[in-house]
């Protein structure tokens, strides 16, 4: 009920977020990065804009480590997904889960590696 709304609310913001930071990157010609720390649930984006990811659930990132972008922070469990100036990213996906384990549906959050398309869909929740 209300954890999946504020999920989806969540999911919805990121996409947003990575959304913009797509488009700073093709109008400045400067690649731009997206950090989320899951543990702390917080997220640090283009232009200094920072925001925080929905509390309660598990929030789930896969792709590059922050560490490999921002020289002499690697700290554990942060992730980034770089826009480049030609639309193209790094790609990744963030995974909010609600319920319990086993039981869990909830949203992803994708950027496609190679076109920088960033889309929000549903996670099904197992039968």
């Amino acid at each position: 009920g209300m954890q999946g709304m504020a999920l989806r609310g969540g999911a919805k913001d990121l996409a947003a977020q990575f959304r913009f930071a797509r488009a700073v990157a093709i109008s400045s010609g400067e690649p731009q990065d997206v950090v989320i720390d899951p543990q702390a649930r917080r997220w640090e984006g283009a232009k200094g804009r920072t925001g925080e990811l929905p509390a309660g659930g598990e929030i789930v990132f896969t792709g590059a480590r922050a560490s490999l972008f921002e020289p002499g922070q690697a700290e554990a469990g942060k992730g980034a997904v770089r826009f480049f100036p030609d639309g193209a990213a790094t790609g990744g996906r963030v995974r909010m889960l609600a319920g319990e384990a086993g039981k869990r549906g909830g949203w992803d959050v994708d950027v496609g590696w190679l076109t920088g398309e960033v889309r929000v869909s549903r996670v099904p929740v197992p039968q």
